[in-house]
Parts: structure tokens; sequence; C-alpha cells
């Protein structure tokens, strides 16, 4: 992309549509933006336009779109093809420091940002004077240039709180020092002397202020993993002025921080050398009547919420994100009151609660505030531990729930009118769903009609916690690890349950709410074969639902519960009938093509491939004609680039082989290099290699020999190259377990030809340096049976073990296996894989998210023909001493150790063998 005004003017116009509401004007506008990010010039037009449009949204719009660009891209990943081309780099860091600077803040925002990503991959090496250029700064005097300046710094070095000790991040932070502390401590010391120039400037204090703020966290960066002599020589001049900071009472400055006080109190209260400050029975009085009940209000801005803004109330309520509220604060002092004055403050709030019930019963239309008030005290007072699986799990033993729930929250339960006092409505279903652990079955069966019907609430806060508290109560765990409430306890309210929850979805402000639709999947997974019935229904609302998301959607959590509760439709209804398998294939298949031809919403593609797995797999004869028409598809280069497609695709394709590799072999002969080609990207990559042997396990398991006889040689070949070039343990544990499986499916003599057929005696090298030193590390039940039973076959099958130069290897390799049957797994890392950063490894997919009950049983392709492993070996050892008489025994007794020795004298009792 050349720059010029056209490529301006088109990206301008592209980035204008991603802010369209329209999807069918947005998308297209993102897919084409995300198929140019790999053309050279691409980012230098973005900053272009953030300098120099005359449209500010579209400044702002191109600052964003750069950021995520260089969140996404900037980090050169192994396997992977690199988006931005070298000259981009180069100019990107030449100019992106002077520009963060000169921008208005909101793209001073997103141009620090993307200086941090840059940074924390090429600071310092690749990045050498990127500090001496922000230092430089300092002299502006101008304090918006400073600022960007500082918050960049703290992102670059606020790493160096978690890093680990080692001489590499020692040499960065002493590279820093040279550069940045003298000129951050000059800094410090002018913007104090400016503080006190201009003691009287509001406005000008607020800036200096924040400046400070970013001054001490960097000094606190640059402290945190050792003190460093330059700070230590400067220490009065950092401590004094600290010091005065601290003791600084500058009334301009001072705002309205009461819940940042109630919560100063709450920590002082909890701690036990300030107990004596509390002790006092007027003391105690005083705070909880002046400081908590007041605090405890529900207030004008939490009515508005409630009514207009529900989403954030509840994210909030329910979430825990409140932590800045008056009423969080004061629920929190009352907790830490109740550390040390339980009693007293039980009886101080006892008082107040009775005389606020009181008032609410003389006239509930206009005190109703009152008992919000109540019940919310009562649940403050009763909280002593409280986890999100389980809600409180600790209550104070003064306060009786049982008593609370029956003469105050049933009674709001039970009103019929649902919609009236919804926020009591809320408090009483809050109520049951936080105490569930502590209330009696009986009175959380007395709940579950009543929760059921305020589904149908009109407020959407109160239809969603009855959701919320249905679905926590279906997971509380009863006698014998089973639900406390079973599916035959559900059965009267089975049809009301389904009903309502999926009306509830039909309520206003609660089309896309995921509370409702992770209860639907709960009750679903509850009540199991109870809904059978009410399947043909529910999956075409189900399926209606999925198709209007996808064409826009915007609440993932929602998403995913809506996979999950497909996922387990298809797997009970099938249980009972797997037959039905047709009927859901018939109502989902539309929108999956719809999903996976207009490719509107990518993520949904890895859901759509796992619940095809799943339907794939109930079948029970051929392939289906529908699913080999798609076959050819799966393995279009351009699907295997997106990472969150691999392992969906990877057990859809196990799928297809499992269930008809011979249909695959006759008619689809032509796209079994395709396949391979599969393989052969994924074992490339440290990513997703065992994706890779998951797909070449299937395929010698299942494939007919002959049709993959050409191909296996170079499978060989590729795996020796990537051993070579980069091994690590996971790529090994892997490969000893293909290897295995090929001697357990084609036979040890044709595992050893065809090593030596590659270069002669590899057979030999690869049993010496890889089998006999590494399978202690294979883990997994089913992965050691497969080596153990694989091993056996090498040991006892192949004549080159007993006749060659690799006889002098049968009893170490025999003494391996012993070790792995009895010896604890070999967990080891090597210290260079320790180092490996999380993104890299095999279970972090950023765009995947595993589907729990789409989840496949682990598969053992040896299956029942070998029970116990160490029988099979006995009595294989046998087998081969009487055809070698002598041999075996001589072998044993000059080279295995004696606790070897002695085990496989067990194996031999207990298979009721000898050997000759």
């Amino acid at each position: 992309m050349d720059l010029n005004e056209s490529n301006l003017q088109s990206l301008t116009d592209f980035l204008r549509k991603t802010l369209d509401p329209d999807p069918a004007v947005r998308r297209p506008a993102e897919k084409f933006l995300e198929s140019v990010e790999g053309n050279q010039n691409y980012p230098i037009l973005l900053l272009t336009l953030l300098e120099k449009s005359q449209d500010t949204v579209i400044r702002v719009c191109a600052a964003v779109t750069f950021k995520n660009y260089i969140k996404r891209n900037w980090r050169i990943i192994e396997d992977e093809p690199n988006k931005i081309s070298d000259s981009d780099r180069t100019a990107i860091k030449a100019n992106i420091v002077n520009l963060m600077l000169s921008s208005p803040e909101q793209i001073q925002k997103q141009l620090s940002d993307a200086i941090s990503i840059i940074g924390r991959e090429d600071f310092p090496q690749k990045w050498p004077d990127l500090l001496t250029e922000m230092v430089t700064r300092f002299q502006s005097g101008d304090f918006h240039i400073i600022n960007g300046v500082l918050q960049t710094a703290h992102s670059l070095f606020k790493r160096y709180r978690h890093e680990f000790k080692s001489n590499e991040l020692w040499l960065e932070i002493k590279l820093v020092l040279d550069t940045f502390a003298q000129p951050l401590t000059e800094l410090f010391k002018a913007t104090i002397e400016l503080c006190r120039t201009h003691a009287t400037d509001v406005n000008a204090l607020k800036v200096l202020f924040s400046s400070l703020i970013l001054i001490s966290k960097l000094f606190y960066s640059l402290n945190f993993q050792d003190l460093p002599e330059f700070f230590e020589d400067n220490m009065e001049t950092w401590m004094s002025n600290f010091h005065n900071l601290l003791n600084l009472d500058n009334k301009l400055l001072q705002t309205d921080l009461v819940s940042n006080a109630i919560q100063f109190l709450a920590s002082v209260c909890e701690r036990p050398h300030y107990k004596h400050l509390f002790e006092d029975q007027n003391t105690l009085t005083s705070i909880c009547e002046k400081v908590i009940v007041p605090n405890m209000e529900f207030r004008s801005a939490d009515e508005e919420a409630f009514e207009d803004n529900s989403e954030e109330y509840i994210r909030r309520d329910l979430e825990g994100s409140d932590i800045d509220t008056r009423r969080r604060a004061a629920c929190d002092l009352v907790r830490g009151l109740c550390k040390f004055f339980e009693g007293p403050v039980t009886a101080i709030f006892s008082g107040y609660v009775n005389s606020m019930l009181t008032e609410y019963a003389k006239n509930p239309g206009v005190n109703w505030k009152h008992k919000d008030a109540a019940i919310y005290l009562v649940t403050s007072l009763a909280s002593k531990a409280q986890t999100q699986k389980h809600g409180i799990t600790q209550a104070n033993e003064l306060v009786n729930l049982s008593e609370f729930f029956v003469n105050h929250i049933l009674t709001d339960l039970k009103s019929p009118n649902v919609n009236e006092f919804p926020v009591l409505k809320a408090d009483a279903i809050k109520y049951v769903m936080i105490f569930r652990s502590q209330l009696p079955k009986e009175q959380l069966m007395q709940a579950v009609p009543l929760l059921i019907a305020h589904l149908q609430a009109e407020s959407t806060v109160e239809h969603t916690y009855a959701a919320h508290a249905l679905e926590r109560l279906f997971t509380m765990r009863g006698p014998n690890n089973t639900t406390l409430i079973t599916a035959a306890e559900m059965a009267p309210f089975t049809e009301q349950l389904l009903n309502n929850l999926f009306k509830a979805l039909a309520l206003p402000g609660s089309s896309e709410n995921e509370y409702i639709m992770k209860a639907i999947m709960r009750s679903f997974s509850l009540l199991q074969e109870s809904i059978v019935p009410y399947v043909p229904t529910l999956i075409g609302q189900l399926t209606h639902k999925l198709l209007l998301v996808s064409k826009n959607p915007s609440k993932p959590h929602f998403n995913h519960y809506l996979f999950e509760s497909l996922c387990l439709s298809i797997r009970i209804t099938c249980k009972a009938n797997p037959d039905t398998v047709i009927s859901f294939e018939e109502a989902l298949f539309p929108v999956f093509t719809e999903i996976l031809q207009n490719d509107v919403c990518p993520y949904f593609v890895p859901y759509v491939f796992q619940v095809m797995s799943l339907l794939l797999e109930i079948h029970t004869s051929a392939i289906p004609s529908s699913y080999m028409a798609l076959f050819p598809h799966l393995l279009q280069p351009v699907l295997w680039e997106r990472t969150g497609n691999i392992p969906p695709l990877v057990r859809l394709l196990q799928a297809y082989l499992e269930k008809g590799g011979s249909a695959i072999a006759s008619t689809a002969a032509d796209k079994i290099p395709g396949l391979l080609g599969v393989f052969q990207k994924l074992i490339a990559s440290k990513a997703n290699d065992h994706q890779g042997f998951y797909l070449l396990n299937s395929i010698i398991e299942h494939m007919p020999p002959e049709s993959i006889t050409q191909y296996r040689k170079q499978i060989f070949i590729l795996l020796f190259q990537r051993l070579q070039s980069s091994k690590t343990t996971k790529f090994v544990k892997s490969f000893l377990v293909f290897i295995n499986l090929y001697s357990v499916k084609y036979g040890a003599i044709a595992l050893q030809e065809i090593f030596d057929s590659i270069q002669p005696k590899m057979f030999g090298m690869v049993v010496e340096k890889i089998v006999i030193p590494e399978v202690q590390k294979v883990s997994g039940q089913v992965e050691k049976k497969i080596c153990a039973v694989g091993i056996t076959k090498v040991l006892t099958e192949c004549p080159a073990m007993m006749d060659t130069e690799y006889t002098k290897l049968w009893t170490p390799l025999l003494q391996a296996l012993i070790g792995l049957f009895e010896l604890p797994e070999d967990d080891s890392i090597p210290d260079d894989e320790h180092f490996i950063d999380i993104e890299d490894t095999p279970g972090y997919q950023t765009a995947f998210s595993q589907l729990a009950f789409a989840g496949k049983k682990e598969h053992d392709p040896i299956g029942e023909a070998v029970s116990n492993p160490k029988i099979l070996l006995a009595q294989s050892l046998h087998k081969l001493s009487t055809a070698c008489p002598g041999r075996v025994p001589s072998m044993l007794s000059t080279s295995l150790n004696a606790e070897a020795l002695q085990f496989l004298q067990g194996y031999l009792q207990a298979a009721s063998v000898q050997l000759v």
C-alpha cells in the first residue's frame, strides 16, 4: 500500500464504516482491514491519519486500530508469518514517541499503550535509544508531554515488580537507571518546587500531583528488585520530599471521599493493635449509628441504576465491582468490627434492623427503602466468609438466618404480584442466593417455584437475579457427591422452569442475558432425560437465537452458554435415542453453514466445529454424505491460520477418521496429501505440535495401511527434522506415544525397518537416545499403556533386538519399561523450557473456548485387547523364551538390576508363566 492520498481516503472510508451500527456495513469493513494488515505501509498510513486527519473521530479510530494492530502483530511468533515488515517497524519506532507526545490525550493514551507493547518486545536490545528520546522531553516544561513520558515509562517498568531475578533483568534495570534515574530525580525536585509555586492554583496542582503519582510509581518499580546505588545516594532527596507529601493538607485537593474514609476505618478496626480504639461501647454505637446506618441506605443513584442501567447495577452488585460505593464500604466496616466485637455490634444492629422493619410495616409503599437497608444490614452482619461457588460459607451465629428468611424474605417471594417492589424482590432473591449454603434444604425447595415465577418479572435485575439464583442452587452438592436438588424433585416444576427461562429471554433488555442462558444450560444438565419431551421445541428456539446472535455477536459469555446448551440437548437426547442425531443436524446445519460461509463471526467457528464433532461421534453407521461434502473444505489452509480453530478442527478430523477412515481412503484419496499437509503444518509449531500428533495417531489407527504406505517414510523424516531442530519435552512425549502406537498397529519389525531405511542403525539410535532415557516422562494412563504395549512388541517381536548390534539395548529397554510401570513419572523439564511464555504453550488459545458439554471421552486405541500391560509383558517374554531357550534368563541375570528383576518376577507370577 503506497503512501498516497488515494489510500489515505480509502482507509478513512473503511475506518468510518467500522463505526457503523449496522453489521452489514461494519463487518465487511472489519474484514477488509484484517485482510490488509500484512501489507507494507499499512501501519504508517494509520499513523499518518491519526496525525493529520481533520476528523477527530477518524483520528481516534485510527489510534485505536493502530494500537490493536500492534497488540496483535508486533510480537514475532515462531512458526507464524511476520505481518510487519522491517522497514515499517523501523519507521514506527522512529516516529511514535514524538507523535504520542504531540497528540491530544485520547490519542496519547492509545499510542502510549502501543509504545509499551513494542517496548516489552524490543526494549532495550532492539530499541536502545527509546529512553534517551523520552528523557529529553523532561526539559520541555510541558506537563502534557511530561505525563505522557511518565505514563509510558510506568507501563514499561512496572513489570520489574513481578519479574524473576536474572542477570538479563539486572542488566536491563542497570541500563534504565544509568539513563533515567538522574533525570527522574531532577524532575521530582522541580515538580515539588512547582507545587509550592502554584499552591493556590487548583488546576495546576491537579496536573502536578498526577505527575507526582506517576513519579512515585516509577520510584517503586525501579527500587522493587533491590535498592540501587543511585537511589541509596539520593535517599535524602526522595525521602524528605515523600515525607512532606505525606504530611501535606491542601484544602484545594480534598474531594468527597466518603467510601475511601469508611474503607480506611474498616482496615484499621481489623488490626489487633488498634482494637483498643473501638472497645468503648459509646464509640461502637456512634460508628454504627452515624457512619454505617446512613451509608447503608438505597440512594437515588442506586435506584436510577436499578431501573435504567440494570446491566451496570448487576455487574456491581453480583460481580463485586462495587468496591468504591458507600454501601460496600459500610458493609466492609460491619465485617471488620465483627472480627473483635461480634456480640456488641450484632446487638446494636438488631435494634436498628427491628426499627427499620417496623417503619416499613407502617407504610410499605413509602418506606420500602427501610426494609431494603434492613436486609442489606442483616446480610453484612451475617456474612463472615464468602466464595463465588458456595455463597456465604461462614455466618455470624448470632443472626438467625432461617427465622429471618421465614419472617421477612418469604413474604416478598410469595407476593402474587412479581412486579411490585422490584428492589425488595431482588433483595429477597439475592438473600436466598448468597445464604444458600446456610439455609436448610426445605427452605431452598420452598424458594424454587417462587424463583421460577420471578423469571417473568418485568424488572431486568429481578428476573436476572432469579435466573442466577436458580443456576447457583442447581450446582449445590448433596450427599454422595450428587446435586442437592435432584431431577426427580424438580419434576413438578420442569415445564414451568423451561417455559419461563425461554420467555425471560424475550423480555426487554434480556435478549442476550448471560445469566438466563447459563441457567438454561444448568437446568438441562440437572434435568437430563426429563428435558427430552421438550427438546423438539427448545432446539428450535436455541437455533433461532443462534442465528440472531451470529449476525451481530456482542456477549461472549451468552454465546458460550448457548453453545453449551445446544451440546447438552444433543448429548441427552441422543443418549436416549442415537437416531435423533439426524434431526439435530437438520436443525443446526443451515445455521452452521451460514456461520462458516459468511465468516461474520470468526470466534463462532471453533464452537461450530466442536458441535459438529459431537454430532459426528454419535453416528453409529457410515459418515453421512453431508459431512463428506464438507471434508475437503476442512483442509483449506485459511482455516488453519486462526489458532482458535486448530483444537476443534483436529478433533473434527479425528471424528472423520474414526467413523470413516476407509471411506476417506476410497472416495477422497486425493485429499490424503492435504490431510498430511495439515499434520506437517502443526508438527512444525511448538504451540500446536501435540495437535499434529493427535491427527497423526488417528491416521495410523483408522486409515487402511495401504492408503498411506507411500507417505510413511516422509512422515518419519519430518518428525526427525523437528527433533533435530527444536526438541522439547512435549514433542518427545508425543513422539514416543506415536512410535509405540505404530509398533502396536504395524508391528515392531515394521517400526525397525522404517527407521533403518531412513538411515542405517537409526532404530538403535532412537531406542538408545530417546526411548530409554525419556519414556519415564510419558504421562497419562492411555499414553503409558500405548508405550508399554509398543515397547513390549519391540522387546519380544523384533528379531533385530536379539540377533544384531541392537541386542545390547535389549536389557536397558526392558529396565526402562519396568521403570515406566513402577517408578514415579519424571516431570522435570529442561531449564530453558521454564522460560517459554504461557501464550506459547498448548493449553493456551486466546481465540478458543472449550465447550465442557461437547467434550469426548478419552480414547484408548488398544482397548480391551490388552487389559494389563504387565501381564502382556510376562506372557510375551515367556513366548520369546520358548522360541529362544536359555537366552532370556541369561540376559536378565547378567544385566537387569535386582529391583527390576524382582518386579519382573512378580509379573511372571501374576501371569502364571515361567521363562525357559
